[in-house]
């Protein structure tokens, strides 16, 4: 098991600091940073999450420097369904619900839905049933030839366009399963040549029903100052159109009427 220092010194090189950038953010000195490292020094919990702070270490991540260290963890991890998260979900809902008629869902940090407004329910419509057993991974869903993907015009685009995102949150937080899906459905191939990303909120998703295109571009919210691991890994995937036509195809009478034909399951609580 490597020691507390082993794991600091890992955070600060993934984030390009030196000990003496670490020890300027944190208000401590090179020193004292350099002996936290080598395990020379023993950090308190308080000096742990002072530099874990400086560092932006995840939540989770946090907790596993505590243990290193031989501390408990401080920070918990409960379902977004528990009574303790009920102000923090309510608060999803209302996001989701204010966002209608355009889509917009909630992913966890493997990009597993968790949930959906009733405006995804069409998109839902076109995907074959075993991609909507829970739990249902976003990315899956729009790369599968089984999912979404078909009706994707600009697919490679959009591949590029999760590379990218999920490129950095490796970098940020590397996570196996996480790497795993990354290695299945987005590891560079022939069909991405001459697709590079140039920004992100420029790159329409461009889906293709019964011969009608529908351009959309999302923004991503999160919390910002979560206590709760599982605030601190989800976040909202909000779309938007990019011109008139498909806005006025979500707004036209009836739109969120339309809802998945039997047998498909939704993901996730509903908002």
């Amino acid at each position: 098991m490597r020691t507390v220092g082993e794991m600091l010194r890992e955070w600060r090189r993934r984030r390009g600091l030196s000990q003496l950038d670490l020890a300027n953010a944190a208000d401590v000195s090179a020193r004292h940073v350099s002996l936290v490292e080598t395990g020379k020094s023993h950090p308190s919990a308080d000096m742990i999450l002072r530099l874990a702070g400086r560092l932006d270490v995840p939540l989770r991540e946090r907790n596993r420097l505590l243990l290193a260290a031989g501390f408990a963890p401080r920070y918990a991890e409960r379902p977004l369904d528990a009574e303790a998260l009920s102000a923090a979900r309510d608060a999803i809902a209302r996001v989701l619900r204010a966002h209608e008629p355009y889509p917009a869902l909630v992913v966890d940090r493997r990009w597993n839905i968790v949930m959906t407004n009733r405006a995804l329910d069409p998109f839902l419509a076109h995907v074959a049933p075993d991609l909507l057993r829970p739990p249902i991974n976003m990315v899956r869903l729009g790369l599968d030839p089984r999912g979404l993907a078909p009706h994707i015009v600009n697919l490679a685009e959009v591949r590029s366009l999760l590379r990218t995102r999920i490129t950095r949150q490796l970098a940020a937080a590397p996570d196996p399963e996480l790497a795993g899906l990354y290695e299945e459905l987005l590891a560079p191939g022939s069909d991405d040549e001459g697709h590079p990303v140039t920004s992100e909120v420029a790159i329409p998703m461009i889906f293709n029903f019964g011969g009608r295109e529908l351009r959309l571009f999302s923004t991503t919210t999160t919390f910002g100052t979560p206590t709760d691991i599982t605030l601190d890994e989800v976040s909202i995937e909000s779309y938007y159109p990019t011109d008139t036509e498909t806005a006025a195809y979500f707004t036209r009478p009836g739109a969120l009427g339309s809802s998945a034909p039997a047998g498909r399951s939704n993901p996730g609580p509903r908002s």
